[in-house]
C-alpha cells in the first residue's frame, strides 16, 4: 500500500541574503514523503527565487499532478521542472535504497567579510584548505587584492571564486591584475566570471586562471567537453533536475577529465544532507559546496551534523495534500 504526504515549509533567513539585488526574507519549498511497504522517501522540493526557471506554484501543481500517478503504481513524468525532478527522485531514491546513506559532510567554508577575521577559521581547517569567495559584488580590483591577500598569507589554501557572470571582459582584467601569477595556479576555479561563455574562455586562456561552469551547466545549448582552462562543472541538482541527470553529467565531466562539484541551491537541512550523500556517493574525490545553512534560521525534518539551530519536524510543517 502507497501513501503520500505533501508539506509546506518557510524558514526566516538572517537578514542580508541577497539574489540578484532582491533580498530573501524567507526560503519557502515543499517536501513530499512518500511511504510504501513500511518504508519512506523523502524529497525536498525549493525552487530558488531569481534562478529557477519554474515558481513555487509552478513547482506544486507539478508535483500534486505526479502524486496520484505513483500512488496507482504508475511511472511519474520525465519531463519535471528541475527541482520537481530532484525533490521525486530523491523520494523514490530512498524509498529503493538507492540513495546511500553514507554522506560528505565537509564543507567548502563560503567567506565573506573582512580578509583578517576570515585567517583563523581558515587557518583551523583540517586536511587540505579549500574554501569559497564570492566575487563580482564589489569592485573587481578590491576582488583580487583580498584573493591576493589569503592566497599569500596561508600557503597551502586553495579558493573557488565566484562571480556569477558579473564582470564585463575588462573588469575580469581588473581582478586578475591584482592576483599575481604565482599565486593563480591556487584558484581551482572562478566560476563563470564573465557576461558570454566566449569571454570566460579567452579570460581563461589570457589569465592562467582556471574557470568552471555553473550558469552554463543549466543551459540547452550546454556541452561537457574539455577545453583549455576550463576545469570544473558545478552540478545544482535543485536547478539541473533528477539524480539521474546529475548522475549523467558526473559520468561526462569526468570523462572529460573535468571536476564536477556537487553543489546547494540554499536548500533547508533536509535537502542539504541528501546533497551530502549525493555527493558521497557520486564525487567522493571532490569536497562538495554545501556551506549554505547558517543563512538560515532553522533546519528541517532532519538535522545537519554538528548544527545548533532548531529543528522543525513535520508536525510544525503545513500539510498540502495527504492520501
Amino acid at each position: 500500500m502507497r501513501k503520500v504526504t505533501l508539506y509546506r515549509y518557510s524558514v526566516p533567513m538572517d537578514a542580508g541574503v541577497v539574489l540578484r539585488n532582491q533580498r530573501l526574507k524567507t526560503r519557502d519549498g515543499l517536501i513530499v514523503c512518500l511511504q510504501q511497504d513500511g518504508q519512506q522517501g523523502w524529497g525536498e522540493i525549493a525552487p530558488l527565487p531569481q534562478f529557477s526557471i519554474e515558481t513555487l506554484a509552478e513547482a506544486e501543481a507539478a508535483i500534486l499532478e505526479q502524486l496520484p500517478r505513483w500512488l496507482a503504481g504508475d511511472s511519474v513524468s520525465d519531463s519535471l521542472p528541475p527541482s520537481v525532478a530532484f525533490g521525486l527522485s530523491c523520494a523514490l531514491a530512498e524509498l529503493s535504497q538507492q540513495l546511500p546513506i553514507e554522506a560528505d559532510y565537509r564543507k567548502v567554508p563560503l567567506c565573506s567579510g573582512d580578509p583578517d577575521e576570515l585567517f583563523a577559521m581558515l587557518q583551523g581547517l583540517p586536511g587540505d584548505k579549500v574554501a569559497k569567495v564570492k566575487v563580482g559584488l564589489y569592485e573587481a580590483v578590491r576582488d583580487g587584492m583580498v584573493v591576493s591577500v589569503l592566497l599569500e598569507a596561508l600557503p597551502d589554501l586553495s579558493l573557488r571564486l565566484d562571480a556569477n557572470r558579473s564582470w564585463t571582459r575588462t573588469k575580469a582584467d581588473g581582478f586578475a591584475r591584482y592576483v599575481s601569477p604565482e599565486l593563480r595556479s591556487r584558484i581551482a576555479f572562478l566560476e563563470e566570471p564573465c557576461k558570454t561563455r566566449e569571454e570566460s574562455r579567452d579570460f581563461a586562456l589570457t589569465t592562467g586562471i582556471n574557470i568552471a561552469w555553473d550558469e552554463s551547466v543549466r543551459e540547452a545549448d550546454f556541452q561537457v567537453e574539455a577545453e583549455p582552462g576550463v576545469s570544473a562543472i558545478i552540478i545544482k541538482p535543485t536547478l539541473i533536475g533528477s539524480i539521474a541527470r546529475c548522475q549523467q553529467l558526473v559520468h561526462q565531466a569526468h570523462q572529460a577529465g573535468l571536476t564536477a562539484v556537487i553543489s546547494s541551491s540554499i536548500e533547508s537541512s533536509l535537502g542539504l544532507t541528501q546533497l551530502a550523500r549525493l555527493a558521497g556517493w557520486l564525487t567522493p574525490l571532490t569536497i562538495p559546496g554545501l556551506d549554505t545553512l547558517d543563512l538560515m534560521q532553522a533546519q528541517i525534518v532532519r538535522r545537519w551534523p554538528d548544527s545548533a539551530l532548531p529543528l522543525l519536524d513535520v508536525g510544525q510543517l503545513d500539510v498540502v495534500w495527504q492520501s
